[in-house]
């Protein structure tokens, strides 16, 4: 059984993704809705994973837009609701989040982002609070997984008794950090009923929102006075004249920080980070005459309302924050620690301790054995060099990505879902010299891709676009999509093939090609080059291959041997093109230069085989190694 399902009372280690799905059944959720993307995917994963068992209804919705829109009409049938993504998901949602803070909520409605300092899986580091202050919709802020199993609870009865959404805002290290959870006991999911039709806040017609809007800043102002009373924000007195703010996993690295340098300053602890409690930090002005620091990640959000605040009570000591504490990449205890060190007038001498080891060797990012990126990026290169075309390559989010490295190099730009087919629109109309191949995933095709394809055909953008097709949103755990033909649970859904809707907007050059078949890949993609240089329209190259490590689990589930290639030494020529052009990860050079196959990493896919201009790559029965 699901640890979430455990009995109340059971203390149990969960995720902190983990634990915020638990908060969500604990407060009766009955609808979530999300789009996978790390470091949010695990809350999804885990509700779909108990979803039949508990009664609720859980999805992966096409984008981030759709997923909170669901929630929202979920949430105005009186039913509490939840909509999940990570940060930039936000932006994709924004149209609608912006808006619903105006338009407030029935039913308990929770939006959870996961943002991402250091950005480890993402292309910025935006911090959400600051659409929370954009939107006037409040922002709770968890810095364990236990807290953020309560949070999420709470965030619901919150939500419903002040009429307007919440954001849970986790970060990389709170949502995939383990931690021990205390579990509550599960709620009956509160289903709402019919719709609640409520033209006045519903229907934002400028008539509307000039009433709105004063309404959701009085929300802000009650808010801020009244979380005071919220148990998760602590005011811990201490001794000295300075204190601390913290929030968040910067919380944690407060504590520790502190227990090193053997201080106690006043401490509080927000889990309100937008608005922040007035009372509590009126006291603090009391308490520390001297000089606050606030400790917290990326943006000075809390730092800015703390100023603000201090100017309306006169306070006259210090505020410190970004001053001391980088805007940029996650905190850590050396750093937390030499600012308050440095406020404290103390001495902050180990950092040796944390240096991390030295010896550990580098893992650059690579394809995996056998996936049909790495054949269709290999095939796209050779396309382009026999057509002796002048190729721009914009890309995309996922997978296929990596194929802004060597040996490939065939990304040009990357800024988010959807962008690379639109931002290679704007480039086609400007060089005219140069052909446009955009690259696309099938996941990123149904979340943002169809409108910049929709646009290419309406005004005639002659373009490649190569829609990288492994079946699965296979970068975040392999989610199913529009195009599996499965649910989350593996049942059967409706396909909405890419080329079917391709061709549905217009497209008139449209092949689906495996790239495992080097030789028909190139013959496809020279063709739609030829095709966008005579200005005939979108050309749409959908390279179809299921995901290798889907592929390889099932085979070995089929009980089906794995026979790995070798390379055959006497033939073999030392020229280099399958491990420097193709670069598949089993396959290396020993110190002569010549090729060998390592066996256990060889998945038997043979596009090795293909591309060997000697024919020196063979499939071998009997395991050989050169």
């Amino acid at each position: 059984m699901s640890p979430i399902l455990g009995e109340p009372g059971r203390r149990v280690l969960l995720l902190g993704n983990e634990a915020v799905a638990r908060g969500a059944l604990e407060a009766g959720v009955a609808l979530a809705a999300a789009y996978p993307g790390t470091p949010s995917t695990e809350i999804m994963e885990t509700l779909l994973s108990v979803a039949p068992r508990v009664g609720i209804y859980a999805e992966w919705s096409v984008n981030e837009k759709v997923a909170l829109e669901l929630a929202v009409g979920a949430s105005m049938c009186g039913a509490r609701a939840m909509a999940v993504m990570k940060h930039v998901g936000l932006n994709v949602a924004a149209d609608t989040f912006m808006s619903l803070g105006y338009a407030g909520v029935e039913g308990g409605l929770v939006v959870v982002v996961a943002d991402d300092p250091g950005a480890h899986s993402s292309q910025n580091e935006q911090d959400t609070r600051l659409y929370g202050v954009h939107a006037y919709i409040p922002v709770l802020e968890p810095w364990s997984p236990a807290e953020a199993k309560e949070l999420t609870r709470v965030a619901f009865d919150l939500s419903e008794r002040y009429k307007t959404a919440f954001v849970v805002r986790m970060t990389t290290r709170v949502s995939h950090t383990r931690g021990e959870v205390v579990l509550g006991p599960l709620r009956e999911p509160v289903r709402g009923g019919c719709f609640k039709r409520k033209p006045e806040r519903w229907v934002l017609l400028p008539v509307n929102v000039r009433k709105l809007h004063p309404e959701a800043l009085s929300r802000i102002a009650t808010l801020a006075e009244e979380l005071d009373g919220l148990p998760f924000n602590e005011l811990i007195e201490g001794e000295g004249e300075w204190a601390i703010i913290s929030c968040g996993v910067a919380y944690g690295y407060v504590k520790e920080a502190l227990r090193l340098l053997k201080a106690r300053p006043h401490v509080m602890k927000l889990s309100s980070t937008y608005p922040v409690p007035k009372k509590l930090v009126r006291r603090l002005f009391e308490l520390a005459p001297q000089g606050i620091l606030v400790v917290e990640e990326l943006e000075p959000v809390v730092e800015m309302q703390v100023v603000e605040l201090a100017r309306e009570e006169g306070y006259e000591g210090l505020i410190v924050g970004k001053k001391l504490i980088p805007r940029v990449q996650e905190l850590n205890v050396n750093i937390v620690g030499r600012a308050i060190a440095e406020v404290l007038g103390l001495k902050w001498s180990i950092e040796e301790v944390f240096k991390p080891p030295q010896w550990l060797p580098p893992r650059p990012p690579t394809f995996c054995p056998g996936c049909g990126h790495r054949a269709a990026y290999y095939a796209l290169k050779v396309a382009v060099r026999s057509a002796k075309a002048r190729a721009v390559y914009p890309g995309d989010i996922g997978c296929y990505t990596l194929g802004f490295f060597p040996p490939f190099k065939a990304v040009d730009t990357s800024f988010c879902m959807g962008s690379g087919l639109g931002i290679g629109l704007g480039v086609s109309q400007i060089s005219k010299e140069e052909v446009v191949i955009a690259t696309m995933g099938d996941s990123t095709f149904y979340h943002a891709g169809i409108p910049a394809l929709l646009n290419a055909v309406y005004n005639k953008h002659s373009v490649v676009l190569v829609v990288m097709d492994n079946l699965y949103t296979a970068m975040t755990g392999h989610q199913p999509h529009p195009g599996t033909g499965a649910g989350p649970w593996g049942e059967e859904r409706p396909k909405v093939p890419i080329e079917n809707v391709a061709r549905a907007l217009g497209v008139e050059f449209v092949e689906v090609v495996d790239p495992y078949d080097i030789e028909r890949m190139v013959s496809v993609v020279r063709r739609a080059i030829e095709w966008a240089r005579r200005r005939q329209g979108p050309a749409v190259v959908i390279a179809r291959r299921k995901c290798a490590l889907i592929e390889y689990r099932e085979r070995l589930r089929r009980g089906e041997k794995i026979t790995p290639y070798v390379v055959d030494e006497t033939a073999c020529k030392a020229c280099g093109v399958c491990t420097s052009l193709f670069a598949c990860p089993a396959l290396a050079r020993r110190e002569d230069g010549k090729a060998y196959v390592i066996s256990e990493l060889c998945v038997g896919c043979g596009v090795c085989a293909q591309i060997c201009p000697v024919g020196a790559i063979r499939r071998e029965e009997v395991k050989k190694r050169c």
